[in-house]
């Protein structure tokens, strides 16, 4: 049976979190296992329960599984340690799903796919009778405990710029060293590119950039879930690159040009992936992100403007996705410079030409003022009859 935690920052073995348990109804549903959330929240369904194991659950994958609209999650690690604010509970339980943490219960050992769960308080009760005690995460808890980690933020930010500081020397070639680019199709030089990252706030900021897109038709390159956050909108990647690892197969063979990110040594776990679907593809080994990755390409390649959609650009950022460093990322600024934007600034400058359809309205709105006040002025009617005399005299002489 797991223990709650100690820390100060969270109190779920406190009375008010015992009285918030005793208040709950009984869930019942499909277990759902995955110990990657990313991959997971594809296949829920809003009957399921989703049984992770994600340490500091991190804000997008909350929102992903609010969006599934899964009845309760059971997370095997600790859903907020401490280390630093961490809003993904608070997101997932104000979203009105069930929060349980049992750490280090053998849930991933003693279930399948599909087996029936009950959730009884913090209990998670199996096919064959209770599995594991827990505790459900309540709201006002994470509340008051994302409040205390923000005040004790000092410490994280010190061992995150001791890491990136260490790491900027192992990578210190992305700033000033060559990118062995393969031979690519797609023309950057003097475009505008948009890349795309399943980042915070991603499919507000795409609606946002709407305009953009139509009128200057940007290169769309994807980051690996990036690219389908492109099909949802309507859109097609044009370049998708990344391991592979969270672009649906659909995405994949939807005609993109295709670039591996590989580890530096030269493997390239993704290039099996692609193999085995049977799609051509490009390998890149680069040190960084394959968000870091997708930049440079846009840059060697001659961009004019990179654009991004979703991308990492603060610190709460980076520690939600238990990052330990930013060494690539700020290089990797530093490398591309001043054509680089993210997307809130576009729609904040680009002010959008008017449509060929918005013209027409304007035009024929104009037209039906004329012609108003033509038919309410008889003064106006014979000035315009004698102009139309005078013009039909000049054109037959």
């Amino acid at each position: 049976m797991a223990s709650p935690p100690t820390s100060t920052t969270l109190r779920p073995g406190s009375t008010t979190a015992l009285r918030y348990d005793l208040l709950l109804p009984e869930i019942r549903g499909s277990a759902r296992l995955g110990r990657r959330t990313k991959d997971l929240v594809k296949r829920l369904r809003p009957d399921d329960i989703a049984i992770i194991d994600h340490r500091d659950l991190d804000r997008m994958a909350a929102e992903d599984l609010v969006e599934s609209g899964v009845k309760a999650v059971v997370n095997v690690a600790q859903s907020t340690s401490g280390r630093y604010p961490n809003p993904g509970p608070l997101i997932l339980t104000r979203g009105g799903v069930r929060l349980i943490d049992v750490p280090g219960a053998p849930l991933f050992e003693k279930l399948h796919d599909g087996d029936t769960l009950v959730l009884r308080g913090g209990a998670v009760i199996g096919p064959d009778g209770p599995i594991a005690e827990g505790w459900v995460l309540d709201p006002t808890d994470l509340a008051l405990a994302l409040r205390e980690q923000q005040r004790q933020i000092g410490e994280a930010i010190e061992r995150f710029a001791e890491n990136t500081l260490m790491r900027i020397r192992e990578e210190r070639a992305l700033l000033t060293g060559p990118l062995k680019l393969p031979d690519l199709e797609t023309d950057f030089r003097d475009r505008h590119v948009l890349i795309v990252v399943r980042g915070t706030d991603y499919r507000r900021d795409l609606r946002a950039i709407r305009p953009y897109i139509r009128d200057l038709k940007p290169v769309l390159v994807g980051v690996d879930g990036g690219a389908d956050a492109l099909l949802e909108a309507g859109l097609k990647p044009g370049v998708i690159v990344g391991d592979m690892d969270s672009a649906s197969d659909r995405v994949l063979g939807c005609g993109a040009e295709l670039i591996v990110h590989a580890y530096s040594d030269g493997s390239a776990p993704g290039r099996d992936r692609l193999q085995q679907l049977g799609l051509e593809h490009k390998v890149l080994p680069a040190p960084g992100t394959s968000e870091d990755v997708a930049m440079l390409v846009a840059f060697e390649r001659g961009a004019k403007l990179i654009v991004t959609v979703g991308s990492h650009f603060n610190l709460s950022e980076f520690l939600g996705k238990d990052r330990e460093g930013m060494s690539s990322t700020f290089l990797t600024r530093l490398r591309v410079g001043e054509i680089l934007i993210d997307t809130k600034g576009v729609s904040r400058l680009y002010r959008p030409a008017p449509s060929g359809y918005q013209m027409l309205v304007v035009l024929l709105a104009a037209f039906v003022t004329i012609t108003i006040v033509v038919l309410s002025s008889p003064q106006l009617g014979r000035m315009l009859d004698l102009l139309w005399l005078k013009i039909q005299i000049i054109l037959s002489e």
